[in-house]
Formats: structure tokens, sequence, C-alpha cells
């Protein structure tokens, strides 16, 4: 089981990034969380499977149709133990 923390940059707040991120990692079985920041990016927590967090890497890099992603960063994170995959608030 691993954890990533990504940060999702460009225009990905009020294009539905939040709830289409809940859309993919739920049925990927990953934990985790999902929120906007401040600063304009989106926040992405997961944990789970490799391959399932790879798949989810790849959708984040692209996002909803709406969505122009700039960059995506990614740093290892701490398993809080969630119990499934939500949004943040």
């Amino acid at each position: 089981m691993n954890c990533y923390r990504y940060l999702v940059s460009g225009r990905v707040q009020g294009v539905w990034f939040r709830q289409s991120t809940v859309a993919e990692a739920r049925p990927l079985g990953l934990r985790g969380y999902v929120r906007n920041l401040p600063d304009g990016r989106v926040e992405v927590v997961a944990c789970g499977a490799t391959e399932a967090l790879a798949r989810l890497e790849q959708w984040l890099r692209h996002g909803p149709p709406l969505a122009q992603v700039t960059s995506v960063g990614k740093a290892p994170a701490s398993d809080e133990g969630w119990s499934d995959f939500r949004v943040r608030h």
C-alpha cells in the first residue's frame, strides 16, 4: 500500500475537478481526499495499490473535460487511515 500527495496546477477549480476525482478514485479502491487550495491548486492525497495510483495519476494529468492541467507535483504521503475517498473542505 502506497500513499502520495499530488498538487495539481492550472485551471482546476470551478471545473468539477474534485467531484470527478472522487468518481475516478473510488472505483480504483483508493482511499484519501481531494480539496481546493487557496492558491488555486487542487490537492489530492491517495493511498492504495501501485497500479491504481498510477491510473489516478495519469487521469490527474488531464482531469475532467473543462480542466486545463499545467502540472502535477507528486510526493510521498502518510497513510492517515482513511476509510474511503472523498472531497475534503
